[in-house]
């Protein structure tokens, strides 16, 4: 989503145009008073005179003020300048709004970013992965399996065939995750996992056909 560009930023003599109109309404500056001259202006707000008048400029336009010659400038309408606070709030209401709106937009994007990247780093992991899927199998110890009266500990069964002992299965009853205490009995149905050579590894080491641990256990 494109980012919205947002309302130029409040001139400054607008800002202080707004400032003396607020002052009119809360009648620090009575109607028929006469404002303080450009120049102590300037000095009140540490603007140059020029950007007084023009705030000036803009209050008479609307009414709030008047330039009288020889006079000066004087307040000549609350409700006039009422109008312009109320209009100056809403602008900048929007304008904060809007800048928000801008700021969680490239949140959001920055993030969108984030996760596309994630998400291919997770594909690529798992496309490389694929080869290695793992699969359940069973495995039936034999009566005469040289595995029968060892347990999984001793028998180094997960070294030797790279699988993890999901359940035993004996005489109707499932034991999840045995312990590596537990002893083999024949007859005993191992629900297994691994990668696809693990399943030869098993039934090898169940016959007695395989001797050798491939790892530590």
């Amino acid at each position: 989503m494109r980012v919205p560009q947002g309302l130029v930023p409040l001139a400054r003599y607008v800002e202080i145009a707004a400032d003396l109109a607020h002052k009119i309404v809360l009648e620090e500056y009575q109607t028929g008073q006469r404002l303080f001259g450009r120049s102590s202006l300037a000095g009140q707000y540490h603007v140059s005179p020029e950007t007084i008048r023009r705030a000036l400029s803009l209050l008479q336009e609307r009414g709030a003020v008047e330039v009288q010659p020889g006079v000066g400038v004087v307040v000549r309408s609350k409700s006039a300048a009422e109008a312009f606070v109320a209009e100056y709030s809403q602008q900048k209401a929007i304008g904060e709004m809007q800048e928000r709106l801008r700021s969680l937009i490239e949140e959001r994007n920055r993030l969108n970013e984030e996760i596309d990247i994630l998400t291919d780093e997770l594909l690529n992991f798992t496309f490389k992965m694929a080869s290695r899927l793992q699969k359940i199998q069973e495995i039936r110890i034999p009566e005469n399996s040289p595995l029968v009266g060892q347990t999984l500990a001793s028998s180094q069964f997960r070294a030797r065939t790279g699988a993890t002992i999901l359940s035993l299965k004996r005489k109707g009853e499932e034991m999840f995750s045995p312990s590596a205490n537990t002893e083999l009995k024949g007859g005993d149905l191992l629900v297994i996992v691994g990668p696809p050579e693990a399943e030869q590894q098993a039934r090898l080491l169940a016959q007695g056909s395989n001797s050798q641990p491939n790892e530590e256990s």
